[in-house]
């Protein structure tokens, strides 16, 4: 899974909070994404657009446990 963390506060949740890309999905050119807190109780769903403004790629975090 990828990981992802926050720039900035955004929906309530704080600057440097991370979150699991679980799922993606495009429809008609409209790309959505489903992000898990680490701890996996919350969830979000955002567009691209969302995405790229408040949340950096930090790695794989398969490639961590290998």
């Amino acid at each position: 899974m990828k990981l992802y963390t926050l720039r900035r506060t955004f929906q309530g949740y704080k600057k440097g909070t991370q979150f699991y890309l679980v799922a993606e999905s495009e429809f008609i050119g409209v790309k959505e994404f489903v992000l898990r807190t680490k701890d996996l109780t919350s969830s979000l769903t955002l567009n691209e657009k969302e995405l790229l403004k408040n949340f950096i790629f930090i790695n794989n975090s398969f490639n961590e446990n290998m």
